[in-house]
């Protein structure tokens, strides 16, 4: 990874975004992260979930594990904050 690519990654972290996004941001997000068309990643996401059903996990998985764009911290992380004992 060169300097350039390193700048901009942690200039622009992975975010579930708010806008253009269908379900729950999380192609958009990939897509602006990776630097590629939203398209590309939801057919792959589509590929994965007809060639196996890997795909829907996966989805989720990164629904729970991105942060929003705005936000600090994932679902996941948020929900398991909730439910610690004080």
């Amino acid at each position: 990874m060169t300097t350039a690519e390193s700048s901009t990654r942690e200039d622009h972290p992975l975010r579930r975004v708010d806008r253009g996004h269908i379900v729950a941001g999380v192609a958009t997000g990939l897509g602006e992260y990776l630097d590629i068309d939203t398209a590309v990643v939801r057919l792959a996401i589509v590929a994965f979930t007809l060639l196996g059903g890997a795909g829907i996990p996966l989805y989720a998985a990164a629904w729970l594990f991105i942060p929003a764009q705005g936000a600090s911290e994932s679902l996941a992380a948020e929900l398991l904050h909730r439910h610690q004992p004080a």
